[in-house]
């Protein structure tokens, strides 16, 4: 009964991946940016700057500069949100994820913010939600055949209410839900917490709908830095290994968080990374 019920998790956490392009994978996974490495810029330089790299997808979040007057977000209008698909078309990438975003806390909020992906054609919210919203979230989830994703955050230990740095947790929060309710496994963030991120994915196996893809400077250090993946602490081999082995696709969004003005060719040295993954044999 477990595998079966494993098994049917794991097509729910596929089903929307199929239905982005097959021309937007790296390599094995579907993969680009969170767009908050780029959060110096406007959202078409953010765009611009993940297909220099050679991202195939992007991730949103809220509040980046749409231009001088206007932030990107789920408050966008109709035109802004045009300009926004035209740019990304000529780009060839696709949006596939949003946030980090606040949700369960106001259901008019919520709503747009579900509104506004489906607009997008964006299948996954991000978000580290208030928990006592979460039948609310559940029915938009539903509603809007929209994925919602947990992220994490680090450890926080001055914080202890803060519990979404424990995969564990996480789970116990979706576990019993639609199966469109999971996480978004940031494993840059697990090793600053001093977890493994390869057993932290293997606790959310089937669960998982977008990862934030960070290779550390150190293990269990909060301010530690991104390196280029396979330089770092964070055995980002093992845990395309381990994705791979699980029958999860992507989407994967490289978020770099160092060097801001100069991340480009660092960035690209993670994509490449992804890109030449091969399975062992």
């Amino acid at each position: 009964m477990k595998k079966t019920l494993l098994s049917l998790l794991l097509v729910a956490a596929a089903s929307f991946a199929a239905t982005i392009p097959d021309s937007a994978k790296v390599g094995h996974f579907y993969a680009g940016c969170q767009a908050y490495s780029f959060r110096l810029y406007t959202v078409f330089e953010a765009i611009d700057k993940t297909a220099q790299a050679g991202g195939k997808t992007i991730e949103f979040y809220p509040g980046q500069k749409f231009d001088d007057t206007a932030k990107w977000d789920h408050n966008a209008t109709p035109e802004m949100i045009e300009k926004v698909k035209k740019h990304l078309t000529e780009k060839g990438l696709a949006a596939v994820g949003y946030g980090v975003v606040k949700l369960g806390k106001d259901a008019a909020s919520d709503r747009k913010v579900f509104e506004f992906c489906k607009t997008m054609g964006i299948g996954v919210v991000v978000s580290e939600p208030d928990v006592a919203g979460m039948d609310g979230i559940e029915a938009l989830v539903k509603e809007f055949d929209i994925k919602m994703a947990i992220h994490n955050h680090p450890k926080r230990p001055l914080d202890r209410a803060y519990l979404f740095w424990d995969p564990n947790y996480v789970l116990g929060l979706v576990k019993d839900r639609d199966p469109r309710l999971g996480a978004c496994a940031d494993i840059g963030h697990w090793v600053r917490s001093g977890l493994d991120p390869v057993e932290c994915i293997k606790i959310l196996k089937g669960r998982i709908f977008d990862s934030h893809m960070k290779d550390l400077t150190e293990f269990g250090n909060p301010k530690a830095h991104d390196l280029p993946f396979g330089q770092g602490k964070s055995n980002v081999a093992g845990v395309l290994a381990e994705y791979h082995a699980q029958g999860y696709p992507g989407p994967l969004h490289c978020e770099y968080e160092h060097n801001w003005e100069t991340s480009v060719p660092e960035i690209t040295q993670c994509l490449e990374f992804v890109k030449n993954w091969k399975p062992a044999k």
